[in-house]
């Protein structure tokens, strides 16, 4: 059986997806999708220039929606990166472009039938997440948003620089918003092995927790004001939650799903494989934690009640 991925929206972030998706060799059919016909035409162009110079071969597809009817994954990168470039360093403000977009990719994915699983990067992406869920008519386990998945990476790369460990020898979770209200829960943070508290007191080592929860927060900020764009980091997280989906890996990851006691899409761990979200994962929060997912919640829940009542009265 092959394996078919989409990826809508040929910009900075999806151009990094589908590159990193051709040459890891990671599907068999790749699909891509962009409103500026000479863009995607010459992207597809350059894969299969690539092509020869590759161990796998992908065939490549654009601008055919009819052609997402039975693919496994669909990867949402749409998005207007100027609009990034507030003074308040806000995700939101891409709402009122990426909601009307969101919608009408939204409702052509439902006319083709696409029936499998939509990984969500677009911003702000829990409460695009919800739109596309809400739209599609897809389960809600079939629609997942990448939210901290990035965000947890960078609190790995800031906690691992500081104690000179590789990012990949620290475990935990940053929650809620992919956005300014998010928050590392410091509860669950590991380092080899053991939390993070017992591995500071047992090397006699100090960190500035608010000080690193911050670098977390800011990460996409840094790297906007760097090169007024973003893009590695967030298609490889978005790349990674498609691997599991395709490769039914069953992985516990940290990605904006629908939380029925909260009412709401955003960040919390949960168990991911072919069928999109398998298992919501229950952690033993501090109360402080809760308070601030709780906090976040409200905030993306008042975003999305927001989009709503612009698009009723447009």
């Amino acid at each position: 059986m092959t394996r078919k991925i989409g990826v809508i929206g040929m910009g900075n972030v999806g151009a990094a997806a589908a590159h990193y998706i051709v040459a890891a060799g990671l599907t068999d059919d790749l699909v891509l999708i962009d409103s500026n016909e000479k863009k995607v035409a010459a992207d597809a162009l350059d894969f299969q220039d690539a092509m020869a110079n590759l161990p796998v071969h992908t065939t490549i597809v654009f601008n055919d929606y009819d052609a997402l009817a039975d693919a496994d994954v669909i990867i949402s990168a749409i998005g207007n990166i100027k609009l990034q470039d507030n003074p308040n360093n806000d995700r939101f403000a891409e709402l009122p472009f990426t909601s009307v977009e969101a919608t009408k990719v939204a409702q052509k994915l439902k006319e083709v039938g696409f029936d499998g699983v939509l990984v969500v990067i677009t911003n702000p992406v829990d409460v695009i997440t919800s739109i596309y869920q809400s739209v599609t008519g897809l389960p809600k386990e079939r629609v997942i948003g990448t939210g901290t998945l990035l965000d947890s990476a960078r609190m790995k790369r800031a906690v691992g620089r500081q104690l000179a460990l590789d990012p990949r020898s620290v475990q935990g979770y940053n929650l809620g918003e992919h956005g300014n209200s998010q928050f590392t829960a410091w509860s669950t943070v590991r380092v080899l092995g053991t939390s993070l508290t017992n591995y500071l007191k047992e090397n006699q080592l100090t960190l500035d927790l608010e000080e690193l929860d911050h670098e977390a927060k800011v990460g996409g900020h840094t790297v906007f004001a760097g090169k007024k764009y973003t893009n590695y980091g967030v298609a490889t997280a978005g790349v990674s939650l498609a691997v599991a989906i395709l490769s039914d890996s069953h992985a516990e990851l940290p990605v904006s799903n629908y939380r029925k006691e909260y009412g709401t899409y955003l960040s919390y761990p949960a168990v991911v494989g072919r069928q999109g979200i398998i298992q919501q994962v229950q952690l033993d929060l501090t109360e402080e934690e809760l308070t601030k997912l709780q906090t976040s919640a409200t905030y993306i829940k008042e975003k999305y009640q927001e989009a709503l009542d612009a698009h009723s009265t447009n």
